[in-house]
């Protein structure tokens, strides 16, 4: 068993800014980031031991690259210090979460910290959609289209009705359920909108087509924001909690995690899965890879999950995936309320890409600081109540990069 890695805390920032229009760079985003998360968790920077950074398209949206350099421009006593950026387009964050992992369990250091953050509203939607695209086969799929990502995401949607049949009403009553508890998340994007019903329905007034079955609503969010976690050996840990006179027990570590990748073009992923009831085997698989990893023998062991929703159908895929319902049948768990904030099974208490807020390189790193605060009781309006263990569910391109974290007290 490998050694256990902790998560001291962190913070993000206010999902609804538009950093571009406050004349504020990428640059300001991980200094106020980092800034926070050392205020948050009372740390200085001189413990920071190892930088690990998750961002996807900073060069496309900013033209900068090298992004870990960053940390020793905020702190130069930090020059010297190991530092990297990780890109795995949406999972970018994940993959910088394990790659800090991994140093803790090796031995090599004591405390990381994990930064994660994507500045995208500098450029019009078109061009945002453009960027984004990267994480396409350029060139071999979503040729002929406006916005590349619903439309390989439709394909998603016409994929399960060609194995299961779908109803799409379903999919709007996610985007519903995480619009409303993204109302009580203080740094979600969308808190302050006023969304009639009408939204929630196939009106093209309300809820316009964007390519084929996807419309408005089921599509997450282009959004500016940083978040960090700070992750920490057991030593590390213990000296942390006595420092504060905290319960080490009451300390937050990954208890279990996942990781798992498939080939870049979405027909593939269909091919290789075909007359299988799952779309894709290898979701399944990094769950119940988590799963293990944490002595679990069922989803159900857990308390909730903070899951990708990029767009509804994604959240649709990871319901039935994770083992919540059988095959197919993720719409049982939304009609019966199983989903919802006051269920047996809460998704996305935060909101979630849709509601809260999706800036790419942040999102699995948030994912896992909202965990941490699930079963540490402190995530105040979005609270699922007895939060003891929490997953998370990232992914890059269209499930090309997976993983997944579960986190719990001891």
């Amino acid at each position: 068993m490998s050694p256990a890695v902790y998560i001291l805390g962190g913070a993000q920032t206010d999902f609804s800014r538009n950093w571009s229009r406050e004349e504020l760079s990428i640059y300001a985003m991980f200094e106020e980031t980092l800034n926070s998360a050392l205020h948050a968790t009372g740390l200085s920077p001189e413990q920071i031991e190892v930088g690990h950074v998750g961002n996807f398209v900073g060069d496309l949206f900013t033209g900068q690259g090298l992004i870990n350099g960053f940390f020793a421009e905020v702190y130069p006593e930090l020059a010297g210090m190991p530092t990297s950026r990780h890109e795995a387009a949406c999972a970018s964050g994940s993959i910088a979460i394990l790659s800090a992992m991994r140093d803790i369990e090796a031995g090599h250091y004591d405390l990381a910290c994990v930064l994660g953050l994507e500045y995208m509203r500098n450029v019009d939607g078109k061009t945002g959609a453009e960027h984004l695209g990267a994480a396409t086969w350029k060139g071999m799929e979503a040729t002929n289209c406006n916005f590349p990502w619903p439309y390989m995401f439709n394909q998603i949607v016409d994929e399960y009705d060609k194995r299961h049949g779908i109803n799409c009403d379903h999919l709007r009553e996610i985007a519903k359920i995480n619009f409303a508890n993204a109302r009580n998340n203080d740094n979600a994007q969308t808190r302050h909108w006023d969304l009639p019903e009408q939204c929630y329905t196939d009106s093209d007034a309300y809820n316009p087509i964007i390519e084929g079955k996807i419309r408005k609503m089921d599509c997450g969010q282009i959004t500016d924001g940083g978040a960090c976690v700070f992750l920490a050996s057991e030593k590390a840990a213990r000296e942390y909690a006595a420092a504060r006179q905290l319960r080490f027990e009451d300390i937050p570590r990954i208890k279990g995690w996942g990781h798992r990748s498939a080939p870049i073009s979405l027909a593939r992923k269909f091919a290789l899965s075909e007359g299988n009831p799952l779309i894709f085997p290898h979701v399944n698989q990094l769950m119940r890879d988590a799963l293990a990893r944490a002595g679990m023998a069922q989803v159900t062991d857990l308390d909730g999950l903070e899951t990708h929703d990029c767009f509804t159908i994604t959240e649709y895929m990871a319901i039935d995936h994770i083992g919540l319902t059988a095959p197919g049948e993720s719409w049982k768990a939304i009609t019966e309320g199983r989903i919802s904030m006051d269920g047996d099974f809460p998704i996305n208490p935060s909101g979630g890409l849709l509601g809260l807020g999706h800036p790419v390189g942040a999102t699995g790193i948030r994912m896992l600081l909202d965990c941490a605060k699930q079963v540490t009781g402190t995530a105040g309006k979005y609270q699922v109540k007895g939060a003891e263990n929490m997953a998370t569910f990232n992914l890059g391109g269209s499930t090309t990069t997976c993983a997944s974290f579960i986190v719990g007290i001891n």
